[in-house]
């Protein structure tokens, strides 16, 4: 194809539902403002009032987790430090309980109750989790919480976002903005398509991946603000960022030519390099389920290029078995091996045509997102859990984008699939975005996020509740400006320095920049001798973008849409920069004799660049 901690441990507290005394004139009113909206609302006289001094209380340790989780929050969203405490619960308070006899909530649902003090009760601590979301975003609007009760359960199970930073690298910093801001509207599954810097397979590492300590920091975000990261390495199709350096694993077609994308599924040796993929992934990801991908195998292609497909397909399977089952027999080895290692398999259903014999190995999760033969509600109607990916929802860096107005106007929820829409939710999991860099070069990390913020805000609302909350396009995407990202989000677009010329100096290295600020948030770097930009355009390109570490850094004529011309300035030792491209995320280096290139950061070592205004 082209470009999640769920339940936590369950324990209960101690909670006296506080009372929804009357307020002098204040007047019960509309449900307070959020996304996703309330399920419900109950309305009190009154309000409750975050003043300094409050408190968050909370009885246990599985409360105390999420209740300092909220303290940091309120602390980012310029509330001050608020304690932690435990005990009973005065005026003014912010009361975290766990009841796991509170059925009614399931999961992840919650019961809010503001008044005198606020009270957030979850059926487990997610839901208790949810609940303190709910509550920042009605601080952002005003230090007032008018009276009343919803109890605010999801209707899907799933509610995610799907990234390939397989390819081209994705800055963890953007990343860490979307695992926070997917959290703050109730989304819980980040699966991520992505390369991480192997130990047992050196011959893999050309640039795109990230190292273990990455994504260590990273899931250990998702963790606590319950948002499971789902890994994902496409197989047996789009396996060249992992067997390029592997010919002996690439298919080879009946003229003698190798793939290098496609993975051949007859071998054993294939099999055992994958699954030694998901032992190395384990290490970093304790998430419960892996996504093999499973897509597009055959793309621009087919299985009669391939006789010893079918022969291993018969051997296998018969003579009545077709080539479409050797490549089940791969998908379902992959399941067993999973299975033994506590995951969950998922797959997406391009790849399941009908030309089988060999049926998927029952409880595996399908992401549909292309209308193939086999409908959605068979799928249903045979057992697998099923996602609504549905191609409408994609961001394609320099393509489709997902009409997020369109899909709105149509009440479109997660029932509505390509190719069909089906009567009643049962068996739908959820439903996720997907965000895919076919074109590097098409947008930048930060274009990007400008087009993602409406489209998340939108799945939110449709997975978690109804998907039309309001009369107008325009009357939600107000809703959701009132509520803005959450506490801790970055604003990437900043840059630390004006417009103007700079010496720019890094040990014997000196040269004058024009620094000019782009709409998009980076920097272009003219030169003053030359009058042009500093780009990077050499090496091996992938995606139209440069991706070989070691490849220079130039001067070339400035082009005002050419985005590999545009430049993070990101802070370095001393109230130094370091000069990262927006496109590549690799640093400029200074090699011998003075030359730029750029590197990942941890294959050489960033310049540190010493500016001084002109």
């Amino acid at each position: 194809m082209a470009w999640s901690r769920v339940v936590g441990v369950v324990v209960g507290l101690v909670l006296v539902a506080a009372p929804v005394p009357a307020v002098a004139g204040t007047a019960a009113g509309p449900p307070p403002v959020t996304v996703p909206s309330l399920s419900n609302w109950t309305a009190g006289q009154g309000s409750y009032a975050f003043r300094s001094g409050a408190r968050i209380v909370a009885g246990d340790d599985a409360a105390v987790a999420v209740a300092r989780t909220l303290a940091d929050d309120l602390g980012a969203a310029g509330h001050g430090g608020v304690p932690v405490v435990r005990g009973g619960a005065r005026a003014g308070d912010i009361v975290v309980d766990v009841d796991p006899s509170a059925a009614r909530l399931g999961a992840e649902g919650y019961e809010l109750r503001a008044g005198s003090r606020l009270s957030i009760t979850g059926g487990t601590d997610t839901g208790a989790f949810y609940g303190t979301r709910t509550l920042l975003q009605l601080l952002a609007q005003s230090d007032r919480v008018p009276a009343g009760r919803t109890v605010d359960v999801p209707r899907y199970a799933e509610r995610g976002v799907g990234v390939c930073a397989c390819y081209i690298h994705i800055s963890t910093e953007w990343l860490e903005n979307l695992v926070r801001d997917m959290a703050y509207q109730k989304l819980n599954q980040l699966l991520l398509e992505l390369k991480v810097k192997s130990d047992a397979h050196p011959e893999a590492n050309t640039w795109g991946y990230y190292t273990k300590d990455e994504i260590r920091r990273l899931v250990a975000l998702g963790e606590k603000y319950h948002v499971e990261i789902i890994p994902e390495i496409n197989s047996p199709g789009h396996m060249d960022p992992w067997i390029e350096n592997r010919p002996d694993l690439q298919l080879t077609d009946d003229d003698g030519d190798k793939q290098p994308a496609r993975l051949d599924v007859t071998q054993q040796a294939a099999y055992d390099y994958y699954t030694s993929l998901i032992d190395e992934y384990a290490e970093v990801f304790p998430a419960a389920s892996w996504h093999m991908g499973a897509d597009e195998y055959m793309l621009g292609s087919d299985f009669a290029k391939y006789p010893q497909i079918l022969r291993y397909a018969r051997a296998r399977y018969g003579e009545n078995a077709t080539p479409q089952d050797a490549f089940i027999d791969f998908v379902n080895r992959v399941h067993t091996y999973a299975a033994s290692k506590g995951k969950k398999l998922r797959i997406w259903n391009d790849g399941l045509t009908g030309a089988n014999t060999v049926p998927v190995t029952a409880g595996t999760t399908v992401e549909h997102w292309l209308n193939v033969a086999v409908k959605p509600s068979r799928l249903i109607a045979d057992g697998y859990p099923l996602m609504n990916a549905a191609y409408a929802l994609y961001l394609v860096r320099g393509g489709f984008h997902t009409d997020t107005k369109g899909l709105y106007d149509q009440h479109w929820d997660p029932r509505s699939f390509e190719g069909e829409k089906l009567a009643s939710p049962k068996g739908i999991t959820g439903a996720k975005i997907s965000l895919w860099p076919d074109n590097g070069r098409g947008e930048t990390e930060n274009e990007v996020s400008t087009d993602l913020d409406p489209a998340l805000r939108h799945l939110a609302q449709a997975t978690w509740g109804t998907p039309h909350p309001d009369a107008t396009y325009t009357q939600f995407t107000a809703r959701a400006a009132v509520v803005g990202h959450a506490p801790g989000w970055r604003d990437l677009t900043r840059v630390p320095v004006t417009d103007g010329t700079y010496t720019f100096r890094s040990g014997a290295v000196t040269a004058d920049y024009t620094v000019r600020r782009t709409p998009d948030g980076y920097v272009t770097l003219i030169s003053v001798a030359s009058g042009r930009c500093l780009e990077t355009r050499s090496g091996r390109i992938v995606l139209n973008v440069p991706l070989e570490p070691g490849s220079a850094v130039t001067e070339e004529i400035c082009a005002v849409g050419n985005t590999l011309q545009r430049w993070v300035l990101e802070p370095g030792p001393a109230g130094g920069h370091i000069l990262v491209n927006a496109i590549t995320r690799m640093a400029v280096h200074i090699a011998d004799g003075g030359r730029l290139v750029q590197y990942p950061p941890d294959q050489q070592p960033q310049a540190v660049w010493q500016l001084t205004a002109r």
